[in-house]
Parts: C-alpha cells; structure tokens; sequence
C-alpha cells in the first residue's frame, strides 16, 4: 500500500469510529436494493464491520440469494460508503465477542438466543467524504468565495475525499 493509500485508509478508519449505525443495502429476489438502519456491533481495520441481527430476517435471506451489500453512513459533516459482500455467522464465540446488553431488546435469550446471528461485510470498496473541523472551515470558505465570485467552489479531493481498494 502506497503512502496516499495508508493515509486515506488511516482517515476512513478514524471516520468510521464516528458511527453507530449504518444504513445496510442488501438485494432483494427481484433485484431490487433495500435499505434499513443497522446498529454497528464493531469495525475492524482488516476492512470488516459487523452487525447483529436475527437468523430469520429478511437482510439475512436476501444475503444467501446475493451477498452483494452497500453499508451507507453519514452525519452532518462525515459520509462513506462501503460496498463488500456480506456473510452470515451464527459462531457462538464470535457473537460472544462482539455481544452487547443493548441487543437483549431484539434477543430476550441473550448473547445465548437461538436467534441471533452477526452479519459480517467483507469491504472490498469504500468511499468518504469528509467536511469536519478546518476541512469544513475551508470549504465553507471557499464557498463563500464562489458565491461572492459567482463561481464554482473549488474541488480539493485530497483534503476531503477518498476512495479506496478495501479487500
């Protein structure tokens, strides 16, 4: 991995840690995409993000039809998308690790409920943009400068926006 490349992983991962949900996009029979907001149980730097959900969900079935997932997130300065595929673990020690007391509201058996089961994306492409502290301080500047100017705003990719080759 080139510098500009370890970089831009360095900032996606740091963007990441930002979030707590997720916006998972899965395929359904008719090749239709579906959205629904998912708490994320954890990233990881190895390019993966999981999140709990039950074995008889729909995600989980539109997932062994087509694992082709996009997990959108965005606040009000920070946005990414991450496409990668997904995969179902119903690993009792996995799901062990990664348990948390909130999810007893969906799974009353606890980190033991049949039901549960973790959804792990295997990113393979992400994207970020990033407008917070002075990176949004210089954008708004400068479009305030294009609005006075009646002009465009500059682009300046390199301070707040990435794409990147995952997995």
């Amino acid at each position: 991995m080139t510098e500009p490349e370890a970089a831009k992983a360095q900032h996606l991962r740091k963007i990441l840690e930002g979030f707590a949900t997720g916006m998972l996009v899965t395929y359904d029979g008719d090749g239709r995409m579906h959205a629904r907001p998912m708490a994320i149980a954890e990233t990881r730097g190895s390019g993966e993000i999981f999140f709990a959900t039950a074995i008889d969900s729909g995600k989980v079935a539109e997932i062994g039809a087509d694992p082709r997932v996009n997990v959108s997130l965005q606040s009000s300065s920070r946005f990414a998308s991450l496409t990668g595929t997904a995969r179902v673990i119903q690993d009792r020690a996995t799901i062990e690790s990664l348990w948390s007391e909130s999810w007893r509201v969906w799974f009353p058996g606890g980190r033991n409920d049949p039901t549960l089961c973790v959804l792990a994306v295997d990113v393979e492409e992400a994207e970020y943009w990033d407008t917070s502290g002075l990176r949004g301080l210089k954008y708004l500047f400068q479009a305030a400068r294009a609005y006075v100017t009646g002009t465009r705003p500059r682009d300046d990719p390199a301070a707040d926006h990435g794409k990147l080759e995952v997995g």
